[in-house]
């Protein structure tokens, strides 16, 4: 089979294209014949070494895959040759990636898809989707009715999180850096959308919630606890994602005034059990239509490198080039 892969960790030059051994499934694992991939940050630290993690070699980049079932091994139950499904959480902590043709995944990582989604969009929802699911209730517990900030309503993980709440009956408002990505947001449900590179957050937030929103969702890698404490509620709950290096002063003073809770996760530690609620009930979301794809830009697999420059411009450059996810399309060729 063809895969995306690298032999040691480095830039995304790193990142070869090439034949690989088939996989063979083992025992509760489900071999999938995967039509799309996507990437995420944690897939550039994963290839770059920042985050270091045991990997296979080859090792192929990727946490998030969508296609069929080609094979099932002994004990699989849930699943059988021919169905439709994504994955997850795939390429940390030892597993295998999804950038090549076929992988073989433990079932318990493994979730169906139904038929009206696209592979595409699958993918594209995969990690974001499980990541807003987790922070939204498993941990700020969002409830009907409540307000949500949202910094970065038009990335990857924050339009998922906009759409979720949304769906969820809980008043929007978010952050964007163009009118564009504001219109974009809008679309995803947002009541409001602050300009924050002409418009001052506190100030839009402070008219759209007076008292204060009671869930904001951090997506900075340099959190400002001090406004952000101003913008929440009592009781408010502020849910960070990002910042893996940031050292931000915290003001204990007002956050334990009003007693505010502070929630910091990785989506990669959830148990196969908080992950597969997560993953089913996007699924439903998915096929209701209460959540679609932010989708920005797609790759074929032999310019796995290229997606990963991008992604890697955008997360780390602060580049405005990209707006939404990047998929990689398994059956889309270079020169298409």
């Amino acid at each position: 089979m063809k895969a995306a892969y690298i032999s040691a960790t480095g830039s995304p030059d790193a990142i070869q294209f090439g034949d690989a051994a088939d996989p063979v499934p083992g025992a509760d694992q489900v071999l999938i014949r995967v039509e799309a991939s996507s990437v995420n940050p944690i897939d550039t630290y994963v290839r770059g070494g920042v985050i270091a993690m045991e990997l296979p070699t080859p090792y192929f980049p990727g946490c998030d895959a969508a296609g069929v079932v080609a094979a099932v091994g002994e004990g699989v139950q849930r699943f059988a040759v021919g169905d439709r499904v994504w994955t997850t959480n795939q390429g940390l902590l030892g597993r295998q990636g999804t950038f090549a043709e076929r992988i073989a995944v433990d079932e318990d990582w493994v979730y169906a898809l139904p038929d009206s989604v696209s592979f595409e969009d699958a993918a594209a929802c995969a990690l974001v989707g499980v990541t807003a699911h987790l922070g939204l209730f498993r941990e700020a517990q969002l409830k009907r009715g409540e307000s949500v900030l949202v910094i970065g309503g038009s990335g990857g993980v924050g339009s998922i999180v906009v759409q979720m709440a949304a769906a969820h009956g809980a008043r929007v408002i978010a952050t964007a850096g163009s009118e564009e990505k504001a219109e974009k947001v809008r679309s995803f449900g947002a009541e409001e959308v602050i300009l924050y590179k002409t418009q001052s957050i506190a100030e839009q937030v402070q008219r759209f919630a007076p008292e204060g929103v009671n869930v904001l969702w951090e997506t900075r890698r340099e959190p400002d606890f001090a406004t952000s404490i101003e913008m929440l509620s009592e009781r408010g709950r502020m849910v960070l994602m990002a910042g893996r290096d940031a050292q931000p002063p915290l003001p204990v003073g007002p956050f334990y005034v009003k007693e505010c809770s502070l929630h910091g996760f990785v989506m990669f530690k959830a148990t196969p059990t908080e992950m597969r609620s997560a993953a089913e009930e996007l699924s439903q979301l998915m096929l209701d239509g209460k959540i679609r794809a932010n989708i920005g830009a797609r790759f074929p697999l032999d310019q796995a490198a290229e997606a990963h420059r991008l992604q890697e411009s955008a997360t780390l450059g602060d580049s405005d080039q990209l707006c939404g996810k990047i998929v990689v399309n398994h059956r889309m060729s270079s020169s298409t």
